[in-house]
């Protein structure tokens, strides 16, 4: 691997030319001169308080927090645990296969449905391997039908959500990995009440076998005539609730239920799956160590340090240039080409020189390893945290096209439902409703 550069900027774009800030600027502080005069705002939260720890930094929470586990699922065990179970409930083990066709094929824990199992024994089996892992609180639809965010009520109360879309050719849901996030990042609504608990394997299985279960029966919008995709989830992204390399064991273990072959697991192709992270270095290396060729996609946000730091906490942890170090290992090591997520935030995170700097750090790990995927911020009327002007995201992108980095600024879904990137959080009136079904 090429060795980075990233204590220095290029020589080509000077501090004074492109208007790069010195020390820490203070929100809404003009920077730069003449016509590369920018605004360059600072991170800060608004409308709620960023926990900190006892020296003032934000709170980082790796641990999930103890609270009562949910009841072990067919989807929590291995082929041959889902036998030893079946037999422990007096059944023969032969009945764990059909039970997993049920689930996994058919996407039912509906026992009435089952008829090919024992009549007077099928409510015993379904309740104790098929409990029940997730309550629908509510479901918002936008996009004509085409994207609908699911509200989820867990066991033990803890709300989580995940967000459906149809796309020609493919179909993708937006998983969450746990209730609530540890990472603290200021400009992420999912975060700002801190973590709840993880996720179990099956919870995060149930919200994709929920989902093929809407889209067999009809409940997403209709495909073109032109589009021969199957009728089923294709394409997982770990982007909903939830940091997914904090709550490692679980992720993968649902990631391997997922590719296993049906009726064992899901059937899905591991290259549908993206896995996405703030930047958990250990974890990344590790995940590239699986063997499973899932899509890995770090989410930068700034190439700099110094903003990175305050925009992405666990960057105090691991700095930009070990998170790309640990990306380009995961393209060695897998083939597999990295995605760079970059939400743009107007005056923040997108002038000209960070373009040109996230190119230079890129490159010079080599080239043909990575792609980047802009987003525009989802914009909050009156906000400091909004998106980037059309003709800013153009120049952004732009440069780092003609710097040889593959670029594509991402669709933006959801937005209307609070479905998007960074949007979702369980807010009171979630909260009273999921009550009221309790």
């Amino acid at each position: 691997m090429p060795a980075s550069s990233d204590a220095s900027r290029p020589q080509s774009t000077p501090v004074r030319a492109t208007g790069r800030p010195r020390g820490s600027a203070a929100s809404g502080e003009d920077i730069g001169t003449g016509s590369s005069r920018r605004t360059q705002v600072r991170p800060a939260t608004e409308g709620w308080t960023q926990q900190k720890d006892a020296e003032g930094r934000p709170l980082l929470q790796f641990a999930s927090p103890k609270r009562g586990k949910p009841p072990v699922h067919l989807a929590d065990l291995t082929p041959a645990e889902r036998v030893e179970k079946v037999k422990e409930l007096g059944l023969p083990g032969f009945r764990a296969k059909q039970l997993s066709t049920h689930y996994f094929t058919h996407y039912t824990s509906d026992p009435a449905q089952m008829t090919d199992l024992p009549a007077a024994q099928r409510e015993q089996l379904v309740a104790g391997m098929l409990p029940p892992l997730l309550t629908e609180v509510k479901r918002l639809e936008t996009d004509r039908g085409d994207t609908i965010k699911f509200l989820w009520r867990l066991h033990d109360g803890a709300l989580v959500e995940s967000v459906l879309m149809r796309y020609p050719g493919r179909i993708t849901l937006c998983v969450s990995s746990q209730a609530g996030c540890g990472m603290n990042c200021p400009f992420c609504a999912t975060g700002q009440a801190g973590l709840t608990r993880n996720m179990s394997t099956a919870e995060i299985i149930e919200q994709i076998v929920r989902a093929n279960r809407l889209i067999a029966d009809g409940g997403l919008g209709g495909k073109r005539a032109s589009d021969h995709s199957l009728e089923r989830v294709s394409n997982i992204v770990f982007m909903g609730m939830g940091e997914p390399l904090a709550n490692y064991k679980r992720v993968m273990d649902a990631v391997r239920t997922m590719v296993a072959p049906q009726p064992d697991g899901l059937g899905m192709s591991a290259r549908g799956i993206t896995v996405s992270t703030v930047g958990l270095v250990p974890a990344i290396k590790k995940l590239a160590d699986e063997d499973i060729p899932v899509t890995f996609a770090l989410s930068l946000h700034a190439p700099d340090d110094e903003l990175r730091d305050e925009l992405i906490p666990v960057n105090s942890r691991w700095k930009v240039g070990e998170a790309l170090d640990a990306a380009r290992e995961y393209f060695d090591k897998t083939g597999r080409r990295v995605s760079i997520e970059y939400a743009l935030i107007k005056d923040m995170n997108d002038h000209p020189w960070r373009a040109d700097l996230l190119a230079s750090k890129l490159n010079s790990r080599g080239r043909g390893w990575v792609h980047v995927n802009p987003i525009p911020l989802n914009p909050t009327p009156g906000s400091i945290w909004t998106a980037s002007e059309v003709h800013v995201q153009n120049e952004f992108v732009r440069r780092l096209n003609d710097a040889g980095i593959p670029t594509t600024l991402r669709d933006t879904r959801g937005k209307e439902i609070d479905g998007a990137c960074g949007q979702l959080v369980a807010t009171s009136e979630d909260e009273a409703e999921a009550a009221a079904l309790a």
